[in-house]
């Protein structure tokens, strides 16, 4: 629910993991029904969630992908995903003229081994719809998904650069876990080994065991992740509130003669997420070439790599050492040099300087020798 509703993070990747929690839920309150002997609401809770069941896959994979390049919202591409849990709905309708289905039957199944053994027909499409559907859709999207997280390289990276790595590693890696449970019992049943064997319980307790104790000894994992209406700032804990420091953040001047409104702002980043910030800042800046924009403002720059404009300020403070308007400005004048030589033949120095991005020849001038000490004539002569 926290998930769900939460407005703060990527809202499509918190609805997209919550779906997740959302059908493991039903799973467990299926589960419950079925111990209890109570067959009264298990035709509604299994039908009503079946095709929750088959969007699942779905939706962790989307979800992984998204983590991975930062996506905001489902393409019209990826909604066809979501066909395998169309049929299922279709699968569940009481369609007229369909024999009634066997709850007692169904029921009696569930309970030995799960969906895995479950072939009493319980809908419209045969019984191996539910059990080996679900399971071949689980498996193709785990893959899926770790073909992904090779792809985009998280792997070799540093954890401190990337500090989302420790969490998509880790969401993963338990996804896999309760996956490779789930269909162990097929294993078993094919070797006529019962479920309450010592070994398969004694290995279910061990990987349940290493998952708690891992996410026990890094609970930050979860913050900025799963619990998305707050951050861990590493040792900011430590930190009483009246103790963090004062951050100026500038509202930069558009004009060199305008004065700059200081707005005071308590903000605190840890050394990850300085690295983190600082590079998606220079790479946006030198791939997409922002600074040739005369009128880039610092929250332009914070709504593309979204991440707040105090905070974008605070790196440059701290981490790059100018402030927004030097720090484009020393982009511009890089690319005035380098077009310089292949332009000044036929274009005057400010029309050059235009195309660099700046809005004055006076904010040109002024940039150039705060850069390079000297006016661009000096410069050029020496």
């Amino acid at each position: 629910m926290h998930l769900f509703f939460s407005k703060k993070g990527n809202r499509t990747n918190n609805i997209l993991l919550s779906i997740v929690f959302f059908a493991r839920f039903g799973q467990i309150l299926n589960s419950i029904t079925i111990t209890a002997g109570d067959e009264r609401f298990l035709p509604i809770l299994f039908q009503s969630l079946t095709p929750l069941y088959f969007t699942v896959p779905a939706c962790f994979y989307l979800y992984i992908s998204g983590f991975l390049t930062d996506r905001k919202r489902i393409s019209k591409v990826q909604w066809l995903h979501f066909l395998p849990a169309l049929l299922a709905v279709i699968h569940v309708i009481p369609w007229p003229g369909v024999p009634p289905l066997d709850w007692p039957l169904i029921s009696d199944q569930l309970a030995q081994n799960g969906y895995l053994t479950l072939k009493a027909r319980n809908g419209l499409f045969p019984g191996y719809f539910h059990s080996f559907g679900r399971t071949i859709l689980a498996l193709t999207y785990l893959a899926l998904c770790w073909k992904a997280i090779y792809k985009s390289g998280i792997i070799k990276s540093d954890a401190r650069v990337n500090p989302g790595k420790d969490w998509v590693l880790f969401i993963l890696g338990v996804a896999t876990m309760f996956q490779i449970i789930g269909i162990s019992p097929i294993i078993y049943l094919a070797l006529n080994i019962p479920l309450n064997h010592t070994y398969f319980v004694i290995f279910n307790c061990v990987a349940l065991l290493l998952a708690l104790s891992y996410a026990l000894h890094k609970p930050k994992l979860f913050y900025g992740y799963l619990l998305v209406a707050t951050t861990w700032d590493g040792k900011s804990y430590l930190v009483k509130a009246d103790e963090v420091p004062e951050i100026e953040v500038l509202k930069e001047e558009i004009e060199p003669d305008q004065p700059a409104a200081v707005v005071k702002k308590r903000s605190y980043l840890s050394t990850a997420k300085l690295s983190s910030y600082s590079q998606l800042m220079i790479q946006m800046m030198e791939e997409e070439q922002m600074y040739l924009k005369p009128d880039l403002q610092i929250i332009d720059l914070a709504t593309k790599i979204n991440i707040p404009v105090h905070h974008c300020s605070y790196v440059l403070n701290t981490k790059i050492g100018k402030n927004f308007r030097d720090w484009i400005n020393a982009y511009r004048v890089e690319y005035f040099l380098k077009q310089y030589p292949v332009k000044g033949s036929r274009m005057t120095i400010e029309a050059i300087a235009q195309e660099s991005g700046f809005k004055s020849p006076a904010t040109f001038y002024n940039a150039f020798k705060k850069e390079k000490g000297l006016l661009p004539s000096s410069y050029f002569n020496k």
